[in-house]
Formats: structure tokens, C-alpha cells, sequence
């Protein structure tokens, strides 16, 4: 079985028309997860991509971000939903389909220079992504690539992070449907 096939797709969530597609069942699966893992650390651990830090997005960036450093012996900073960090933070707010939201990351979380690896669960919009970039940049911090386990090639985010620049790496897609 892939990677593929673990997820879950739930029609009309969160509204009619949206194939919702659910990781838990793949990291509830042990194999799953282990195959997302190891596929993103034998990427990593070659050392092409050079990076000092991995970055997790909220919430499930934490789940795949933190087992990665774990393999590969980087540290591990967070991305999060306002008012979850307890140091100084800084804010980044950005566009949903109906209105925005903002994510804060602790102000001392990355050094001037410092080359990132941002990683999520899910590539849509590209936006979730793209403020992500936007506060590690606000930081100082130079984002070396972004990783998911998921693109939807046909929301158009991963185009639109490609325009500006942004290198890309995903596990799966889901076009279409």
C-alpha cells in the first residue's frame, strides 16, 4: 500500500463540494508513518538540500516536523495560531476563502541567516504556506524548501509558491476530484 492510499478522503467537508483529504488515517498507521518519515529523511539526509532548522505548521507540521529532526539530528521550531506561544512572538496574517487568519512564531526562533526547511501536512491555497515563508523571512531566516506529504496541484497553491521562488517537495498528489 502507499502513501496514497492511507488518506482518507471525506466528501463535502468542510463544506458541499470539497473532497476533504484526512491524514490521521495515514499516521494512525504505522506503516503510513514510517513511510513518510523515511521517504522525507532519505530526501534529507543526503545533504542536497542544506538546511539548519526544521519549521512545523500547525498542527500536523508538528507530527511530521518533529520526527524529522529526530532523523536527521536538526532542531525544530513552531508556527502556531495566535495566543499558543508564550515568549515574544511576531504575526504574520494572511487569506483564507472567507476573510483571514493570522500564525505567530516566538521572535527567537530563528537566527539571522539561518537556512530552513518549512514543513506541513497539506498544500492548497498556499497561503498557510506562504505567511509561514513570509515569518521565517521577517526573521532573517532563508527558506531552503518546503515540504508536504500532500500538494492539490489544481488549487493552485504550489504554482503560486513556485512563482515566488519558493522550491518545493511533496510526497503525494491529488489532482482533479
Amino acid at each position: 500500500m502507499s502513501i496514497k492510499s492511507r488518506i482518507r478522503t471525506i466528501p463535502d467537508h468542510p463544506k458541499k463540494g470539497i473532497m476533504f483529504r484526512d491524514i490521521t488515517t495515514l499516521i494512525k498507521d504505522p506503516v503510513g508513518l514510517r513511510l513518510v518519515v523515511d521517504n522525507f529523511t532519505q530526501r534529507y539526509i543526503k545533504g542536497d538540500i542544506n538546511f539548519d532548522l526544521i519549521i512545523g505548521i500547525e498542527a500536523r507540521g508538528f507530527i511530521i516536523g518533529g520526527a524529522l529532526s529526530y532523523t536527521l539530528g536538526k532542531g525544530f521550531g513552531l508556527i502556531r495560531k495566535p495566543g499558543k506561544l508564550p515568549a515574544e512572538v511576531i504575526s504574520q496574517e494572511y487569506q483564507l476563502e472567507y476573510g483571514t487568519d493570522t500564525m505567530e512564531i516566538h521572535r527567537d526562533s530563528i537566527e539571522k541567516g539561518a537556512r530552513v526547511l518549512l514543513i506541513d501536512d497539506l498544500l492548497a491555497t498556499g497561503g498557510t504556506a506562504m505567511a509561514a515563508a513570509q515569518l521565517v523571512e521577517k526573521l532573517g531566516g532563508i527558506v531552503t524548501e518546503m515540504a508536504f506529504i500532500v500538494n492539490l496541484p489544481d488549487i493552485g497553491g504550489s504554482e503560486k509558491l513556485q512563482k515566488k521562488g519558493y522550491n518545493l517537495y511533496y510526497l503525494t498528489e491529488f489532482e482533479g476530484d
